[in-house]
């Protein structure tokens, strides 16, 4: 049985994960919103203007009052620098999927996979989750090492099975079980 509890401020070694506000709209649009390399492998366009990132999170803010509803500003020294939300879940089956995003200064420093470990052990530890999974495009095979560092199996690969802002692409399956840690 799963026990939702809203998205509750999560710390690591060097992050703080913890719900958007509206004072995150200019860290959002200047660190990741607004690069296209960033949401190049992404379902949403780079955002033009610092009122699209203001829209966004005015719709993403409300649903903060539903308790399973699992969205985080990943934040190092006080500023947001990317996202990670769980974007699906059946919670019959008790699976949640996880996308994210971080912009392109924080690449490589090891700092998804950590927020990522943290928003895992949460939904599997609090919440009751027996699966996580995540997918990505092939063409970008880092995100698929971060599900990997985080003890995700690779599942397959369902061919042109997914979409995003290059168009119709394979997605690469990853997930891992509650009784696998």
């Amino acid at each position: 049985m799963l026990i939702h509890q809203g998205t509750p401020t999560l710390k690591t070694r060097r992050l703080t994960l913890r719900p958007f506000c509206t004072d995150d709209a200019h860290d959002m649009f200047t660190n990741w919103a607004s690069d296209p390399e960033v949401t190049r492998f992404l379902m949403w366009p780079a955002h033009e203007s610092i009122a699209v990132s203001e829209a966004v999170l005015a719709d993403w803010i409300p649903h903060y009052n539903e308790p399973d509803y699992y969205h985080w500003a990943i934040t190092l020294d006080g500023h947001a620098i990317g996202s990670m939300a769980v974007v699906n879940h059946d919670d019959l089956a008790q699976k949640a999927h996880i996308g994210y995003c971080i912009g392109k200064a924080w690449w490589h420093m090891g700092i998804m996979t950590e927020a990522l470990q943290a928003v895992m052990d949460f939904l599997f530890d609090k919440v009751g989750y027996q699966r996580i999974e995540s997918r990505h495009d092939p063409r970008n095979p880092h995100s698929g090492a971060v599900m990997r560092k985080c003890g995700m199996h690779y599942e397959g690969t369902l061919r042109q099975s997914d979409w995003n802002n290059q168009g119709i692409c394979d997605a690469c399956w990853y997930a891992l079980l509650k009784s696998e840690r």
